[in-house]
């Protein structure tokens, strides 16, 4: 497969783009090139580490980023997790897919349903790339 740089975008970069980059990390491994940014420059949030550390998934630590500081250019591939994601890249980048997936930040109730939603959006996350890239 020629496609080993990948780009992981959402609308803010705080859930879901750098949940999947970190999935896709631990999944497909060193040989492949994965980053994450957003539309806009959110903050990350807590659940996510604790939703990947769950399953031994190494969470990616960095500073949400936007389009605007990020290569969108660079990569062989853009998977968007939004659908205003997938609008931006497309202007920016001629191969752009749109993996729909659930926002866990939507859900309503206990901690322990926010903590399951997280857990759903990671398994999800890791099948979608096994499924795509292999691994």
């Amino acid at each position: 497969m020629t496609e080993r740089r990948i780009l992981f975008v959402c609308n803010m970069n705080s859930v879901r783009s750098p949940m999947a980059e970190a999935v896709a990390k631990h999944v497909l491994g060193p040989d492949f090139e994965i980053g994450s940014c957003g539309v806009y420059r959110g903050a990350l949030d807590p659940f996510v580490k604790a939703a990947l550390e769950e399953e031994g998934i190494p969470p990616e630590i960095h500073e949400p980023r936007e389009f605007s500081q990020c290569d969108i250019s660079g990569h062989d591939v853009v998977i968007a997790l939004t659908p205003e994601a997938a609008g931006e890249a497309r202007k920016l980048h001629d191969k752009v897919e749109f993996w729909e997936v659930e926002n866990p930040t939507d859900t309503r109730g206990s901690e322990i349903d926010l903590r399951m939603a997280y857990a759903r959006l990671r398994d999800d996350l890791v099948t979608k790339v096994r499924q795509r890239f292999g691994g």
